[in-house]
């Protein structure tokens, strides 16, 4: 039967071993921010994608300018005999030529601007994609690090109990001064390594505000668990095929392909020349002399002019060459991607199958037995049964392993990510 001080003892290392598992509060004041909430910002606010959202601009100016007719030419002319000595004969012309684009240039220009639009707005859409994932995996870094934060607090208490416990016996003559010192020494490194936890905490918080837009959202402190999220009920196949239909970096290379086809017609149109028209007055004034009294005789004419290049050398074979050898690797990069895309999703889904495994194995068998045995070993190191070292053996197990445990969280969580980003698409078993 154990007296009332002991019992205390036990309920202070019951309450620190609790404390190992407890990550409800963060260590710096701030705004409290969910996953959510965090995309979003992400989304709105990162400078690079914002940046990439300011060149849509330049993908509309050049599908007006497509669609933009060739400006008409005025001509004008004037001819004078003054300089001959036919001050008396001079001709004034004035006329419009007007370049016609024929086999569907134009249509083909603006089939191609379009493209080159719908290829830009899918590369926008697969960074967002991308910066989801990215603001996802520095969220959960920074609860992962919260939680660190608090096992290494777990940790001093643990050795502050223990400190407690040594001392007291060291009064009572039970142990050498040597195990008080081990067990100073093992307080103050695990005061060393809450240190080092609250930096990685800062560190990462900083990442997620970088990412999150910079000082405007700093203060923002992720709120969360890191246990959150349940088992994903789709499977491989179905996600693969999600992936195929809504991956919009695979959209970006379809479009590009089809660009490429659209490049290629109008290169074939650009080998036919265009036919300019002019329309022309002129008129003509000569100096008539009659019965030695000279005058002037006035005549109008109008002219009709059509030229056209003769396509006898040049009929844009390069051109229509580039355009095939683009199109033709636009298809060969889609289908590369169709297997990466696929690849990804398999390695992303396995990823999260082991993770899954790996903690079923540390909360059914790990982390209760390291419990019981770090338990069992400071009652027999109170009663003088085994030495500190056991205990300290102990305690560095079972702050280990519940740091294993940890990470284990943390990769099951990034593994869904990855998964969400390699389907493209919200997992019902995912966080939210």
């Amino acid at each position: 039967m154990f007296d009332v001080p002991l019992m205390n003892k036990y309920g202070l290392l019951a309450a620190a071993m609790s404390l190992l598992l407890c990550a409800t509060a963060g260590p710096v004041r701030g705004e409290e921010i969910s996953l959510q909430q965090a995309v979003e910002i992400a989304v709105q606010n990162n400078a690079e994608l914002n940046a990439f959202r300011k060149e849509e601009g330049l993908r509309e100016a050049a599908k007006t300018k497509a669609g933009l007719l060739p400006n008409p030419t005025l001509e004008l002319g004037l001819e004078s005999g003054a300089l001959t000595g036919n001050s008396g004969e001079n001709a004034f012309s004035v006329g419009v030529s007007q370049e016609f684009l024929l086999a569907g240039k134009r249509e083909k220009r603006l089939t191609l601007a379009q493209k080159e639009l719908e290829v830009y707005r899918w590369q926008l859409a697969d960074r967002e994609r991308l910066l989801r994932l990215d603001a996802k995996s520095r969220f959960y870094q920074v609860l992962l690090d919260v939680r660190k934060l608090k096992l290494a607090e777990g940790g001093i208490e643990l050795n502050r109990h223990l400190y407690q416990v040594a001392k007291e016996r060291l009064a009572a003559g039970d142990i050498p001064e040597l195990e008080l010192n081990l067990v100073q020494v093992e307080l103050a490194r695990s005061e060393g390594e809450k240190t080092a936890a609250l930096e990685a905490v800062l560190a990462s918080r900083a990442e997620l505000s970088l990412i999150l837009g910079g000082s405007e959202v700093e203060p923002a402190l992720p709120t969360g668990s890191l246990e959150a999220g349940g088992a994903v009920k789709e499977a491989q196949a179905d996600l693969f095929r999600l992936a195929l239909e809504r991956r919009p970096d695979l959209k970006a290379l379809k479009a590009e392909a089809e660009r490429g086809s659209a490049e290629l017609s109008l290169a074939q149109a650009e080998g036919v020349p265009n036919l300019t028209a002019g329309l022309g007055l002129k008129r003509d004034t000569t100096a008539v002399e009659v019965a030695g009294l000279e005058g002037k005789d006035t005549s109008y004419t109008v002219g009709l002019t059509l030229s056209m290049p003769i396509p006898l050398f040049d009929k844009n074979q390069p051109g229509v060459r580039e355009a095939s050898v683009r199109r033709d690797s636009a298809g060969s990069r889609l289908a590369a991607a169709v297997k990466r895309v696929e690849r990804e999703v398999a390695t992303a889904y396995a990823s999260l199958s082991n993770a899954e495994a790996l903690l079923s194995l540390y909360l059914r068998n790990v982390l209760p037995q390291l419990e019981e045995n770090l338990k069992l070993a400071s009652e027999a190191y109170q009663l003088g049964e085994v030495p500190v070292l056991t205990v300290l053996e102990e305690q560095k197990k079972y702050l280990e392993v519940n740091q294993g445990y940890l990470e284990a969280l943390n990769q099951r969580q990034q593994a869904l990510f990855k998964l969400e980003a390699a389907a493209a698409t919200e997992l019902t078993g995912g966080v939210q």
